[in-house]
């Protein structure tokens, strides 16, 4: 029989080891929400301007990954080439490649498939959106075919042990990245002066429009800057998820449901809609014992339980239309 002292170190034990084991389930649900806030950004720009929902938006990121994926290939041999200096050049080279091709596609789209449809019925630029997103994943499938392709370690993915969490090379780029991203859009909307004009549309756009803002060139900033985005999320997200056609879909749903939860039009409740939706994710599918393959079900338990609760989201105002 086990004395009271052994029975005691064991329980002690087990307990450090669920603590030590959720631990590592946060910092994993960080570098997943740290993805879905920038995408969520993209969603929650749009809105805030237009008050539409840009369902074309996760397609975006899927267009962001795959050029991503072609310009780096091309710039190292892919996954032929060894991890070291030029890679991560060429990794950095790629991304801001691929976020200036996804901004001018965000615009087209707007120019194309969206201002024609400003002054129609909501159902109208929701439903062209729906149809922009059938276009670009169709298209990928046809140009680049149905399988999915890895995107290359660009360096070591060695894990790192800190105490007994474990983090790679990959996480900490994608929370880097991230955050830097976040902060220099923080700065841009705070500080610059279309920035300024950006919150003022978002406001009122017919005063904006009085006051001498271009609103369709702060409309046209706005998908640029939002696809831009969608693009860096795309290529960080292709390491887990590879690449292929349909791969933005449930990531951009999710995106979307982080900017929900967040306060859909408020891009600080973006942020820590993604991060908390990351982190809710990681730990409440093992917790709740979910299977992988259902684990989707926890981000959208948690959309039914904000829209139940608090539907204008965290940072959400609940404004009243006057009829």
């Amino acid at each position: 029989m086990l004395s009271g002292s052994l029975l005691f170190k064991q329980f002690r034990e087990k307990e450090v080891g669920t603590i030590t084991l959720y631990l590592q389930y946060i910092v994993n649900g960080l570098t997943l929400g740290a993805i879905y806030s920038l995408i969520a950004l993209g969603y929650t720009m749009v809105y805030g301007i237009l008050k539409f929902i840009n369902f074309a938006h996760g397609d975006i990121l899927m267009v962001g990954a795959f050029i991503g994926l072609i310009i780096y290939n091309a710039l190292t041999g892919g996954e032929a080439a060894d991890p070291g200096a030029w890679t991560i050049l060429a990794f950095f080279i790629s991304m801001l490649a691929s976020m200036g091709f996804c901004a001018i596609l965000g615009m087209a789209i707007e120019r194309i498939a969206y201002k024609p449809l400003r002054n129609a019925n909501r159902l109208a630029p929701l439903l062209s959106a729906i149809g922009v997103s059938f276009i670009l994943s169709n298209g990928a499938a046809w140009i680049f075919g149905t399988q999915s392709r890895r995107f290359p370690y660009p360096f070591e993915n060695e894990p790192i042990h800190i105490g007994a969490i474990t983090i790679t090379p990959h996480q900490i780029v994608i929370i880097v990245v991230s955050v830097v991203m976040m902060v220099l859009l923080t700065s841009f909307v705070s500080k610059t002066r279309m920035g300024k004009a950006m919150r003022a549309a978002s406001l009122d756009q017919s005063t904006s429009m009085l006051m001498g803002i271009n609103v369709n060139r702060v409309i046209s900033l706005t998908f640029a800057i939002g696809s831009a985005l969608a693009a860096v999320g795309g290529i960080l997200a292709a390491f887990d998820f590879r690449v292929y056609p349909s791969m933005g879909t449930m990531t951009g749903l999710k995106a979307f449901v982080a900017a929900v939860i967040g306060g859909i039009g408020n891009i600080q409740g973006a942020m820590i809609g993604g991060i908390l939706l990351g982190i809710l994710e990681a730990v409440g599918a093992p917790l709740l014992h979910i299977p992988n393959g259902m684990r989707d079900t926890v981000a959208f338990a948690v959309l039914i339980l904000v829209l139940l609760v608090k539907p204008e989201g965290i940072l959400g105002k609940n404004e009243r239309e006057k009829v």
